[in-house]
């Protein structure tokens, strides 16, 4: 099973459905306009049509197979508390820069880290999971080890 937030779930079963809602029709009738161009070994539009169908295709069905072996965690209908554990927000200070930051644990496909969302496979989120508010952690990057400490878990 793959662990997918309740927003990751909403968000993708949003791109399904415009997927098969939206996009599936305009493909279906680009296809149908370019066959009226004629010969079809020839026909570009026809071949770019095609390719969009695939790639549109192959994008649902890996969404479909993505829900179906996920486990939904909304982390609303957990007790709050101070430990780190999936779907929580954590801010943390780099000791190196003095600077704090606040990340989003999440499933591997939700991942963004420039929307501050981590996957919770990452370096970091492997080191804070199963901490709490207080802990400090070390963290191995490419540059050396960093030192956060965790300043606040939110179950939100």
């Amino acid at each position: 099973m793959n662990p997918m937030t309740k927003e990751g779930e909403s968000l993708l079963r949003e791109e399904l459905k415009r997927l098969k809602n939206e996009e599936r029709p305009k493909i279906i009738d680009a296809i149908s306009t370019a066959r009226e161009f004629g010969d079809l070994k020839e026909n570009a539009e026809y071949h770019a049509a095609k390719e969009q169908q695939s790639l549109t295709e192959a994008r649902i069905k890996d969404i479909e197979i993505k829900l179906s072996n996920s486990q939904v965690i909304d982390i609303l209908n957990i007790e709050a508390s101070k430990k780190v554990i999936f779907g929580t927000t954590i801010t943390v200070i780099n000791f190196d820069s003095n600077k704090s930051a606040q990340y989003k644990i999440v499933g591997e496909d939700e991942a963004d880290a420039n929307l501050g969302k981590i996957s919770y496979a990452s370096p970091l989120a492997t080191q804070m999971i199963g901490k709490f508010e207080g802990d400090v952690i070390k963290v191995e990057t490419p540059g050396g080890a960093t030192e956060y400490e965790i300043e606040k878990v939110e179950y939100i």
